[in-house]
């Protein structure tokens, strides 16, 4: 056999594909529906995967209002932040997340999933979320992905 033929291919910014998915949020419970939306902007689920690449899809998150949480998860559960300053820590309740737009909560869910340094952060970026059925990138024609189906 010819040993040229298993080399690794290795991706790069030149050589990525990325697509635009749409997945929809109705009725899916949120830690399990925000792991697979991370896995899909990381490009965890391509052949062609390299860590230290954004080589993950566009995701657009629709109807993001009607997302679950069990229990009494959206009352009981704390997310905290610090903005620096003494005494600056504040406490944020999915609830009180979903108040200010449901964009912040599966930002922050989802942040919770990726690498914790610049890729992490421009991997996040393409990722869009919108409370109805309705979303402004139909010029990118989207293929709509049925969540469950993925592992």
């Amino acid at each position: 056999m010819d040993t040229l033929s298993y080399k690794t291919i290795s991706a790069n910014s030149a050589t990525v594909t990325k697509n635009w998915v749409v997945v929809d949020a109705d009725g899916q419970r949120l830690g399990r529906f925000a792991s697979k939306v991370a896995k899909l902007l990381r490009g965890k689920y391509k052949p062609n995967f390299t860590p230290h690449v954004d080589c993950g899809d566009n995701v657009i998150i629709i109807n993001a209002d009607k997302i679950e949480l069990t229990g009494n998860k959206w009352t009981d559960r704390v997310y905290l932040s610090y903005t620096g300053y003494p005494g600056g820590q504040r406490s944020h309740t999915p609830s009180d997340l979903m108040k200010k737009g449901s964009d912040r909560l599966f930002k922050k869910v989802v942040k919770g999933m990726l690498p914790k340094n610049r890729l992490g952060a421009r991997i996040l970026s393409n990722l869009y979320v919108y409370d109805g059925t309705e979303h402004k990138h139909a010029a990118q024609q989207p293929k709509t992905i049925d969540i469950n189906s993925l592992k």
